[in-house]
């Protein structure tokens, strides 16, 4: 097994609208309880997905058009409110691949890149201008190229913004601890046989 090396993401996508939408609307508190992230795409947006439902709308993440989508078009602020990691865990569980917005919360943001989840940021006008196109053609392909940090959708290509530090982590398969390590795990048996205190569990 090797790192995972991010270089771009495309699919189609699903635009989310509003601001300051926080990790407790993503993944409501009640669904922490278990000790696996198993089964945590079923409650992404519990609450607001039965809220829209009682109300005669249909939520962006119900809506037939958007199924399958694997990038999510949001606006300010996302992620915003407590620190669980079940929030892109669940997003990521459910299918998404890629996140663009105006802005994030700086522990969400943290929290994806650690799952393999580029979460870039636009300029709003150009994020409106991407909710639009989704907006009236759900087939539409959306792709974020992480090597160029531009998005583009059919007419549109937008530049989009993400810190070097995690730019580089994705785009070198750094983000990936788990794979780093199991990539070069000969020399972590190596290193743990001039242990004194591991040679017993050899």
């Amino acid at each position: 097994m090797s790192a995972s090396r991010i270089l771009s993401v495309t699919g189609r996508a699903l635009p989310l609208a509003g601001d300051d939408i926080d990790t407790d609307r993503i993944m409501p508190a009640r669904h922490l309880r278990a000790i696996t992230f198993d089964g945590l795409e079923r409650h992404v947006f519990g609450d607001d997905r039965a809220h829209a439902s009682r109300d005669g709308r249909v939520h962006p993440m119900d809506d037939p058009r958007f199924a399958g989508a694997s990038v999510m078009v949001v606006n300010r602020n996302f992620g915003c409110g407590s620190s669980r990691e079940h929030a892109p865990q669940g997003l990521v569980r459910w299918g998404i691949r890629g996140i663009i917005g105006e802005s994030f919360s700086e522990i969400f943001f943290g929290n994806a890149v650690m799952l393999g989840l580029p979460a870039v940021t636009a300029a709003p006008a150009d994020v409106a201008a991407l909710q639009a196109a989704i907006e009236r053609d759900p087939q539409i392909e959306v792709r974020l190229d992480l090597e160029s940090m531009r998005v583009t959708a059919g007419t549109l290509d937008l530049a989009v913004h993400l810190p070097a530090a995690a730019r580089d982590a994705l785009l070198t398969g750094r983000w990936d601890g788990l794979g780093l390590l199991l990539q070069d795990f000969d020399q972590v048996r190596a290193f743990a046989a001039k242990l004194p205190y591991l040679r017993d569990f050899a």
